[in-house]
């Protein structure tokens, strides 16, 4: 299995969300999805709406919904600039379903107001955080 550990530092624009080491990072690019382990190719991605899976040196496994962003791998070092990040087991799936509904509203909306890819990317995260809370 694997053992060496890397630095892996988690970071939205509110807060730290995880910071300590891991022997391993699966992340879903915008050209598809991809691990990252120790002694990695230097190394930068986009990220689009999806799992973020963290596995430690105990073989434990951490699971986050990203809202998209960028990842870095540099020097035995992994920085995720997420635009937004949740902890599988901190997911509220009844607040997840509610977004859901009303991405889905106005998605089928008539009014020419309504921003519809803005709809379509919130029906994206809200279905991520629910298949993810269901994961956990």
């Amino acid at each position: 299995m694997f053992d060496k550990p890397f630095q892996l530092q988690i970071v939205t624009p509110a807060r730290v969300a995880y910071k300590d080491t891991a022997v391993s990072i699966s992340a879903p690019g915008v050209r598809g999805g991809f691990q990252v382990l120790y002694n990695h190719a230097p190394f930068l991605s986009a990220l689009e709406i999806g799992e973020l899976k963290v596995m430690k040196k105990d073989g434990s496994e951490i699971r986050f919904a990203t809202g998209g962003g960028f990842l870095e791998v540099k020097d035995n070092a992994v920085v995720v600039l997420a635009d937004s990040v949740e902890n599988a087991s901190d997911i509220d799936v009844e607040r997840a379903r509610d977004a859901k509904e009303r991405a889905a509203g106005r998605m089928q909306s008539k009014d020419a107001s309504v921003d519809v890819e803005r709809a379509r990317l919130a029906m994206l995260r809200a279905l991520n955080r629910l298949k993810i809370a269901g994961r956990s």
